[in-house]
């Protein structure tokens, strides 16, 4: 069986050289979506340029989201006539755009898409993320339908986070493109 393609979709100022993210493109070979602006991100050139790579890429896909790429990915999802080519989806400290703090810093992102994603989804949680909480991440993970993994006290799961290669992120995204049921992580 051929295993689906996987795009990488960074956040809000992109991943640099510690993110798990750079370190699956070097290791896998999986595509980044770049955007235009990292820095003053908008929702509609974000959501064209998704739709692009989904477009230039054959067979099935998989999407590996941090923070504002797993709103990204749920506001394509809802807009999209082409999701069916996705299989699945890793969403990664989602960022609560809805949060006061972020909605100035970020405009345009709220409110959030919060319909039932229509492939598979994990939604991987850290107890002490300054940019979403464990409720906030509860709520989005429920009105997407995504099964959920709580990695403790890990930040923000970025570069901050010394995730280093991030295994368990990986085996966590390869479950999605298989019949097999998803493995819990500890305290889950």
């Amino acid at each position: 069986m051929n295993r689906p393609a996987v795009l990488i979709l960074p956040g809000w100022q992109g991943s640099g050289p510690g993110y798990w993210q750079t370190r699956w493109e070097a290791l896998h070979g999986y595509q980044r979506v770049e955007q235009h602006d990292w820095r003053r991100p908008l929702r509609g050139d974000w959501t064209a340029r998704l739709e692009e790579a989904v477009l230039s890429t054959s067979g099935p896909l998989l999407l590996a989201a941090h923070g504002l790429g797993c709103i990204l990915a749920a506001w394509w999802a809802a807009h999209s006539r082409h999701v069916a080519r996705v299989a699945g989806a890793l969403l990664v400290a989602p960022l609560d755009v809805e949060r006061e703090d972020l909605r100035q810093r970020i405009p345009g992102w709220a409110p959030v898409a919060r319909q039932r994603l229509p492939f598979k989804s994990i939604l991987v949680a850290s107890g002490d993320d300054p940019f979403c909480g464990l409720e906030s991440a509860s709520r989005l993970a429920a009105d997407w339908g995504s099964d959920v993994a709580y990695l403790g006290a890990r930040g923000s799961l970025g570069a901050d986070s010394s995730l280093g290669d991030w295994g368990e992120g990986h085996a966590l995204l390869l479950t999605l493109s298989t019949d097999v049921p998803m493995p819990r992580a500890a305290g889950a």
